[in-house]
């Protein structure tokens, strides 16, 4: 069976070349930067190099702008809220209109990626649904827990929550080959545990709805710090040294080995 690296560094010959795409706070792509900034003051050279940032946003919610001029990289912003606004359409809808007004969107980003000759998109905290090919997302769940049905559990926005309340012991965050589908595509790393902790059992959790969504918060943003942060940016580290590969089946490898369940680093 043939395998096909994601990027290939040998037959490239150069750094990996990565656009960061975010939406609000940045976090995820800050922990990239700072990533490739360590690889650096090891004097190594690092096997990528983030080459500009895109924001969906164009007012104060995102910090793209900020995080460009720390780090000394080109920025762009295209405001999705006022792209929608002027067709009539909701940003949320995935209807054949929805699907064709994002495709027309996409068309700016697509533009970019091909100027700047951009081999792996990087979706930091990116919360539009894109259509663009050759992106890396990171996700606030383990993908690897599945229905009965064969489906991925804790898919979208509100993963953390539907997790706890469905009574898992633990949370993980992974990252994945992003695909048409939410939150579908090839899983490539799975983090760390972080435990969950209640003050008191789930059920009488439940009969208080505020406190408990304030607790989902708490472990959502606590999930970034031991997830999130860790296997975004190592994940595009491994990609770029050439280590994760694909079957013709979009079945994941790393170092040629399956890896079905998602890469987990001991």
């Amino acid at each position: 069976m043939i395998l096909k690296p994601v990027f290939d560094p040998e037959k490239q010959g150069r750094p990996m070349r990565v656009a960061a795409f975010m939406s609000g706070s940045g976090t995820n792509i800050r922990r990239l930067l700072e990533h490739e900034t360590s690889l650096k003051k090891r004097n190594e050279q690092p096997p990528f190099k983030t080459v500009f940032i895109f924001s969906d946003r164009a007012d104060g919610t995102s910090s793209g702008e900020k995080i460009a001029l720390d780090y000394g990289l080109p920025y762009f912003s295209y405001d999705i809220r006022v792209f929608h606004e002027k067709r009539g359409l909701r940003r949320t809808v995935r209807n054949e209109a929805g699907l064709s007004a994002r495709a027309t969107y996409d068309r700016l980003p697509e533009k970019l990626i091909k100027g700047f000759e951009v081999d792996v998109v990087a979706l930091g905290g990116y919360m539009s649904y894109t259509t663009l090919k050759g992106c890396v997302n990171v996700h606030p769940a383990d993908l690897s827990i599945v229905t009965g049905h064969g489906h991925r559990r804790y898919v979208g926005d509100h993963a953390v929550r539907d997790a706890i309340l469905a009574g898992e012991e633990t949370l993980r965050s992974s990252t994945l080959w992003t695909d048409e589908g939410v939150d579908t595509g090839p899983l490539l790393m799975v983090s760390e545990p972080l435990p969950v902790i209640l003050p008191e059992p789930l059920e009488a959790m439940k009969k208080h709805p505020e406190k408990l969504a304030s607790i989902i918060d708490a472990h959502q943003e606590r999930l970034k710090e031991v997830g999130d942060w860790k296997i975004f940016p190592r994940t595009i580290e491994l990609i770029a040294r050439g280590r994760f590969s694909f079957d013709p089946g979009k079945g994941v490898y790393l170092d040629g080995l399956p890896v079905p369940r998602g890469y987990r680093e001991q």
